[in-house]
């Protein structure tokens, strides 16, 4: 058995595995993350690693709010840990910017310690849309039980919320200054929100003042991540053996591209993120345009179509020379016109590097999978897209064979019994067995579905004519029709 992986051992790996490029030891600590999952550890772990060669005070405090899986994992291994990163010619890398690992109900007083170091800089977290208590107005949710229990005080708290507020009330009590906040979680104005909800926290403890101090001094900057990160499992922890040469109790995976995207609020913190890669800019929002309608909306129309050609992969599908055309042809003649300028977003670029994402033969990531909650994604990914390109006279015959295919993927497993992974399954289900193969009545029903298709859309014939010749066109004997 391979001796595992520690700064004792590190020398002991093979000599192509990338290692830290700066002395750990000559690092600080000034980064706190709430959350340190496989993602945090593929992605602001990554980009903090670059960062400490230029700037050693940023070390990242690895704080989890609840398991003790993390501390167990990397306690031993001095925080290092293996990122892979899956490509056609995979790279291996040794992370070392997490110099402490922590579990907060494990050790309170030792996270609060942290969060009043003078030293500290810049805190983030990656704790799921759920984990920040918000109602569906984006208010705190103060009714939620673990947002009470915060609320009346106790010495441990459970929500992100209540850490952070506690933190700043103790730096504020302290005069000391204001670390920069990130939301790092996939929340469209993830940073206005969580801004918000740590002044509503405040204001419901009675600390007025706290909320003023907050309002005035903490920076919560929008931010964007992107990259796909398969989840660790045993087969990556044997891969992770032979390439390192030493055992991992915890490695992780993720595709070769990474973005993070932050609003250009960071102060003094700027210069070591831009350094490191990531985009500084005035206009988060356009990115998660880009993103949503470029990647994801093309994302939709590949599984879609995808499966309706008998594709069980993004890569196969790509492979398909006619659907990889027709899904690039989508994005640059179709979708890209309905983005608006950003500063730092080079679109054909972009286009390109989602294209060979789309294709790397080392992800498999199934289109079954993306195919789910189709009813929740379609409205975002494609369909508003749809509108503006109708009312600003632009062709919509592309984008509708997404969307077309869609509804013959929820028809198809309506008739074949097969569960529909969807919050509207039970009505999906029934729109989907009431179709009788005629394209303009099967795709009229599914139109006057208000909770997905907006009415004006719905209405429009122009675009119920491009759904119902893609629909025909993709059910009848000759599917890659609908692709010319």
């Amino acid at each position: 058995m391979s001796a595992r992986l520690s700064e004792a051992t590190l020398a002991q790996a093979k000599a192509e595995v990338v290692r830290p490029a700066y002395d750990r030891a000559a690092t600080r600590i000034g980064w706190l993350h709430f959350g340190p999952g496989a993602f945090h550890r593929a992605h602001q772990a990554f980009y903090a690693d670059r960062m400490l060669a230029a700037d050693p005070g940023l070390a990242i405090s690895a704080v989890s709010l609840r398991s003790d899986d993390l501390r167990q994992a990397l306690g031993p291994q001095d925080g290092l840990y293996s990122l892979l990163e899956r490509e056609a010619e995979p790279r291996l890398r040794v992370i070392g910017s997490i110099q402490e690992t922590a579990t907060a109900p494990r050790d309170p007083a030792a996270v609060f310690a942290r969060l009043t170091d003078p030293g500290l800089r810049v805190i983030s977290a990656t704790v799921t849309e759920k984990g920040y208590c918000l109602t569906v107005a984006d208010d705190l949710d103060e009714a939620h039980p673990d947002v009470l229990h915060d609320l009346a005080g106790p010495p441990c708290p459970r929500t992100l919320t209540g850490w952070l507020v506690e933190g700043l009330r103790r730096r504020m009590a302290a005069g000391l200054p204001a670390p920069a906040v990130l939301s790092c979680d996939n929340l469209a104005g993830n940073g206005g929100k969580l801004r918000r909800a740590v002044r509503q926290f405040a204001e419901a403890r009675g600390e007025a003042d706290l909320a003023r101090w907050i309002a005035g001094e903490v920076r919560f900057p929008d931010s964007m991540v992107d990259s796909i990160t398969p989840a660790t499992d045993e087969a990556l922890r044997a891969d992770v053996a032979r390439r390192l040469g030493l055992s991992d109790a915890w490695p992780v995976q993720r595709e070769g591209f990474t973005q993070w995207v932050v609003e250009d609020r960071l102060g003094a913190e700027a210069p070591a993120f831009a350094e490191a890669g990531v985009i500084l800019t005035g206009d988060v929002a356009a990115f998660e345009r880009a993103k949503l309608r470029l990647l994801n909306g093309a994302h939709s129309t590949l599984a879609y179509v995808g499966l309706r050609l008998g594709h069980a992969t993004v890569a196969q599908a790509m492979a398909d020379r006619k659907l990889a055309a027709f899904v690039e042809a989508l994005m640059r003649a179709d979708i890209a016109a309905s983005l608006g300028p950003a500063a730092g977003l080079e679109v054909d670029g972009y286009i390109g590097d989602i294209l060979a994402r789309f294709r790397n033969p080392a992800i498999a990531h199934r289109l079954s999978q993306i195919a789910w909650d189709g009813s929740q994604k379609l409205p975002i990914r494609l369909l508003r897209t749809i509108g503006e390109a109708r009312a600003a006279g632009r062709p919509v015959a592309r984008l509708a064979v997404g969307v077309a295919a869609w509804m013959l993927f929820v028809r198809d497993q309506a008739m074949a019994g097969v569960p529909i992974v969807d919050p509207l399954a039970e009505t999906l289900a029934d729109l989907g067995r009431a179709c009788d193969g005629d394209p303009t009545g099967d795709t009229r029903r599914f139109l006057a579905l208000t909770s997905v298709f907006p009415r004006d859309l719905a209405g429009d014939g122009e675009f119920g004519a491009a759904l119902a010749r893609a629909y025909g066109r993709l059910s009848g004997g000759a599917p890659r029709e609908a692709l010319a």
